[in-house]
């Protein structure tokens, strides 16, 4: 399974990326495993906000809909729109083109409260 090194992941299993002053949010590939076919996601729209350990939006698969939790607050300056024609996305390509969205951070500090890789992996393993 792919975890990549540099991102930070929730307990929630969203991963965030590091884009300069941005976050970019999205859900893991354990995630996106343990759903299956996703079938539709529910996104916010741009310009609002989202507070930590909230929820933002939800994904639907053919087995169930998960509420998707904002791993740390902030703006969303940008929205994965491609999920709306091709929710597929997110089981082909989760940390790639199945982002979901954009934030500026109220807080950077508040991804010292998520885990890294390793960490995660930990996490995930246990549940195997």
């Amino acid at each position: 399974m792919e975890l990549p090194k540099d991102y930070y992941y929730s307990k929630e299993h969203e991963w965030v990326k590091e884009e300069g002053d941005n976050l970019r949010i999205g859900i893991t590939e354990f995630a996106q495993s343990e759903l299956g076919d996703v079938v539709f996601a529910e996104l916010p729209e741009v310009g609002d906000e989202i507070e930590a350990d909230e929820p933002f939006g939800s994904v639907e698969s053919v087995k169930t809909v998960s509420e998707l939790y904002a791993p740390v607050s902030g703006k969303i300056v940008e929205v994965n729109e491609d999920l709306e024609d091709s929710p597929e996305l997110v089981n082909e390509s989760p940390y790639d083109k199945a982002w979901m969205i954009v934030i500026e951070p109220t807080d950077k500090s508040g991804l010292q409260s998520l885990m890294d890789a390793d960490m995660y992996q930990a996490m995930i393993s246990e549940d195997e």
